[in-house]
């Protein structure tokens, strides 16, 4: 692989342009940029998230999920090229029915909060829901492979059942929503 970030300050996207994996370049505030933002964005919610105390599954778990998310932005850098693979999804889905057939049901809505870490999983969901929105805007206008929208839907599921489940470890119960008529 070589040396190839030695050089971080190129000044090549002072004019509000910046180059694509493909070598072609598009104004900065480009679906695929957008896209490409709200995708490192969740990888960074992740980062914080991991810099918690977490089940090593957990863990282990997240740590695959941001090269996945890599992986995806390297996908979303070259127009038409596929990186993510099937499996990939398989995996999100398998984690999110082992992690939820270890919650109670729920019977209300939840608020996001609890433990520290629960509450970072929520700030991750939601980030996610918004890259979400930015890849399908991407995918109607310029394309985006059909993984790379299910993987983000199912992961926006897990960091749901995440939450719920870090609370749980923590001793923490979901932070339940008050229905106004019954306040």
């Amino acid at each position: 692989m070589g040396h190839r970030l030695s050089k971080i300050t190129t000044r090549t996207g002072d004019s509000g342009e910046t180059g694509l994996g493909d070598g072609s370049r598009v104004p900065k505030d480009h679906a695929r940029i957008h896209a490409l933002g709200e995708i490192d964005e969740l990888n960074s919610f992740l980062g914080l998230l991991l810099a918690d105390e977490l089940p090593e599954p957990m863990r282990d778990a997240l740590g695959q999920i941001q090269h996945d998310l890599f992986d995806l932005g390297g996908e979303i850098s070259i127009p038409g090229h596929t990186l993510l693979a099937e499996r990939r999804l398989e995996q999100l889905e398998l984690l999110s029915e082992a992690w939820n057939a270890e919650l109670g049901p729920l019977k209300e809505f939840i608020l996001p909060g609890g433990a520290r870490s629960a509450a970072l999983a929520h700030i991750a969901r939601t980030v996610c829901r918004r890259a979400e929105r930015a890849l399908v805007v991407l995918a109607r206008d310029q394309g985006a492979t059909p993984i790379a929208l299910k993987y983000v839907n199912r992961l926006s599921d897990l960091l749901f059942i995440l939450a719920r489940a870090l609370n749980r470890h923590a001793g923490r119960s979901d932070v339940l929503w008050h229905n106004p008529k019954q306040r």
